[in-house]
């Protein structure tokens, strides 16, 4: 006897039941938006799909980012938007083919460019007399087309110019909501078929009672906006398509017999391959043989090329000098920093500042607000007057004047171009909350090693107190062999300089933040400061006198046990970077407060502190410290950035408001740091926080702009003062107004 089958739940039941699908990202790109009410329609039909959690539309990188569960297939969501009415494609996962991809669109839009262009020109042959015969009038000159020759002139403008918008507002409407084509349709149609109605029905006396002019010079301005727009939007853009194409499509590949050229994509990781002078780096990887400078520019943002010899990590991407490089493959494909860069650049592009929810939820509503709006402009004329052409044309005019173009356009257009600039600096965005925040940041914190010096300390003084310095080094290099410490490195090159012969310790055990402990030949080795060596209840009066007297120098000192006896002291120094002062200075004109946190001494702390113009140090810190010092900060109510390194203090910089990660293209500080510098450069900090502001500016500017627009324009329309051909001039000149704002944005450039 079989047991029934149990019914699987469904609905809030099934979900109370079952635990949540996990969630992952989907990327679509979108074709067919024309204007922010058509960005909110697609974001609506995808969120109503079952499965999916989030969905996000940016109209100005015509994209979908979506978070769905595992049960949803890419197929539901393509159909979801095409039953809108519009276009969408899977986003590849590879760059390569991303690129791939891109190429072909961009072919395909150059040539609805070209068509586009060819419609204008033709409308603006067709329109122009129109035009003339309105200046002739308004100037008070008797001249007339005929009512025949009026219509020959607007009938073709109506239908080439107009069936783009036509089509849009039809697949808008089947599709359940109304854009901006669908008040372009409405106010140039009326226009139009009114006055065909007089010509069919009054003949030659209709002459002085048509507005053809007003259908033909609206459809020929918004193609000539959305002509201008395109382009405009193009370039903001611009930053990707750079990053692109930055990585080559081959490479040449050393074999036992030679070199092979070969695509990237079949290069595997170990695989030498020869980088000729002048060509660009297909992968990271290490010099195995050679030396040459690199260009990193578009990289890093350096714009002095880099010297690289063997041993040297580098970039795919960047371009080789004048010698020939052997470099060994570290990274491939969507592993390599260029990759990532282009990923983060792209996430960071696809967000929304917290204004734009607003502007979201006016544009769903904002069309059918202004077909309300014209048609209660025409009862009012009617009721006021009785003129029904006084009455249609103001109608028109509400109707042509009002651009949702402009309101969906701000916000993604100015975040584009703003991290598109920073990218091409060498400063990357996470995302739209980074840029919020850096904005109001009024306190930046310092790591010192690595951050604010160069991270390559070098002994300076070796102390012995049985007067034999070379033992001494030899045995304090030998315990630290296995580190990764900086004073460690210092150690181990003094060493090495020498000429000492180093062994490596039997055991090895690191103390955060006081030293370490090791045996060598087997001796018990205590290397660091007093609190490490009174552990052990080692004496040390007599080294921390000597300690004291080199830290007071600005140099950073350890004390040397072996076997319980202290048997010296060895000093290091670690000059600070390169404009670091500079960097410091600027902050403090910007008006923001400058602190250092370091695990050093006070004494060599605020030597350092002192000679660079900090506001304050703090030293002593332990590196699991740092992050609840800066949690203390926050609480006394600042907005604190932490810039290190991204590696060691990845806490520090999770615990700030937002993160700067110095220096490094890991994935650790990418998915940290809420902006990553490329170049190891303090001054890039301020130039952070000043894109950030002028992005940010550029947002609310291109907001402010379209709102008022909108507020002041319609209600100029509807009592009359504008006519139909004005407001289509209007109209079209907002979005374009709007993007060239954002634009502009694409002349900033770091001061360094």
């Amino acid at each position: 006897m079989s047991t029934p089958a149990l019914k699987k739940p469904s609905g809030d039941a099934a979900r109370s039941v079952s635990a949540p699908a996990p969630v992952h990202a989907v990327q679509l790109d979108i074709t067919g938006m024309t204007c922010a009410a058509c960005a909110t329609r697609v974001e609506k039909l995808l969120s109503r799909v079952e499965g999916v959690d989030t969905a996000s539309v940016n109209l100005a990188l015509e994209r979908a980012d979506l978070a769905v569960n595992d049960n949803v297939a890419v197929e539901e969501l393509v159909a979801a938007v095409e039953k809108g009415g519009y276009h969408a494609y899977p986003r590849a996962d590879n760059i390569e083919k991303r690129r791939q991809e891109r190429e072909e669109r961009e072919a395909a839009a150059h040539r609805e460019e070209r068509r586009t262009f060819a419609i204008f020109l033709l409308s603006l042959v067709l329109s122009a007399p129109l035009v003339g015969q309105m200046i002739a009038m308004t100037a008070g000159l008797d001249f007339h087309l005929t009512p025949i020759v009026e219509l020959l002139l607007a009938a073709p403008v109506q239908v080439i110019a107009g069936t783009r918008f036509y089509r849009g507002a039809f697949k808008a409407l089947r599709g359940g909501s109304a854009n901006m084509d669908v008040l372009v349709a409405l106010g140039t149609s009326a226009a139009f078929f009114y006055s065909l109605y007089h010509v069919v029905t009054l003949g030659s006396a209709a002459t002085g009672h048509l507005y053809f002019e007003a259908s033909a010079v609206i459809l020929t301005l918004i193609v000539f906006g959305k002509l201008l727009e395109a382009r405009a939007r193009r370039s903001t853009t611009a930053a990707v398509r750079s990053l692109m194409a930055l990585r080559p499509e081959s490479a040449n590949r050393l074999t036992e017999t030679g070199t092979e050229v070969v695509p990237v994509s079949a290069l595997r990781l170990g695989d030498l391959v020869l980088v000729r002078p002048g060509e660009r780096v297909p992968v990271d990887g290490v010099i195995r043989q050679g030396a040459s400078e690199m260009d990193e520019s578009l990289i890093t943002g350096e714009s002095l090329p880099v010297l690289r010899s063997s041993g040297d990590a580098i970039t795919a991407g960047t371009i080789n000098g004048s010698g020939a490089l052997t470099v060994e493959a570290t990274a491939l494909g969507e592993d390599t920093t260029l990759s990532r860069i282009i990923r983060l650049v792209e996430n960071a592009q696809t967000g929304k500042a917290p204004v734009q929810r607003l502007v979201d939820k006016v544009s769903a509503i904002f069309v059918p607000t202004v077909v309300g709006l014209a048609v209660l402009t025409f009862v009012v004329w009617i009721a006021i007057d009785g003129n029904f052409e006084h009455a249609l044309i103001a109608a028109v005019s509400v109707l042509v004047i009002a651009c949702p173009c402009a309101l969906g356009l701000a916000t993604p257009t100015a975040l584009v171009a703003g991290t598109g600039a920073a990218a091409r600096s060498g400063i990357l965005v996470k995302d739209i909350q980074a840029l919020e925040v850096a904005v109001h940041v009024d306190t930046v914190v310092f790591d010192k090693t690595g951050t604010l010096t160069g991270g390559h300390p070098e002994v300076t003084d070796i102390q012995a107190f049985d007067g034999n310095p070379d033992r001494l080094l030899r045995i304090a290099a030998s315990a630290q062999t296995v580190s990764e410490h900086p004073l460690a490195g210092a150690m181990v090159r003094a060493a090495e300089a020498r000429g000492l012969e180093l062994s490596r310790p039997t055991q090895f055990e690191a103390r955060t933040g006081r030293g370490l402990v090791a045996e060598i030949a087997d001796q018990n080795v205590v290397i660091g400061n007093a609190a490490l060596l009174d552990e052990f209840g080692i004496d040390h009066f007599t080294a921390d006198n000597m300690r004291r007297d080199l830290e007071n120098k600005g140099r950073t000192s350890v004390m040397v046990a072996i076997a319980g006896r202290t048997v010296g002291v060895i000093a290091m120094a670690d000059q600070p970077r390169e404009g670091a002062k500079e960097a410091i200075e600027r902050l403090k004109s910007m008006g923001i407060r400058t602190l250092m946190l370091t695990g050093d001494s006070p004494a060599v702390a605020s030597t350092i502190a002192g000679s660079l113009g900090l506001d304050d140090v703090e030293a002593g810190v332990p590196p699991d410290g740092k992050a609840a010092r800066i949690e203390a900060l926050r609480k006394a109510g600042g907005t604190v950035a932490m810039v290190g390194d991204g590696l060691n203090d990845a806490p520090a910089l999770a615990a700030a408001d937002i993160g700067i990660a110095m220096g490094s293209g890991t994935d650790v500080a990418l998915e940290t740091a809420g902006i990553t510098l490329m170049r190891s450069d303090p001054r890039m900090v301020s130039s952070a926080l000043e894109v950030s502001k002028a992005t940010v500016r550029k947002i609310r500017q291109n907001l402010f702009w379209a709102f008022v627009y909108n507020v002041v324009g319609i209600p100029l329309a509807a009592i009359g003062l504008l006519s139909p051909a004005i407001a289509g001039a209007a109209m079209a000149m907002s979005s374009v107004s709007v993007v060239t704002n954002a634009g502009l944005l694409r002349r900033w450039k770091a001061r360094v």
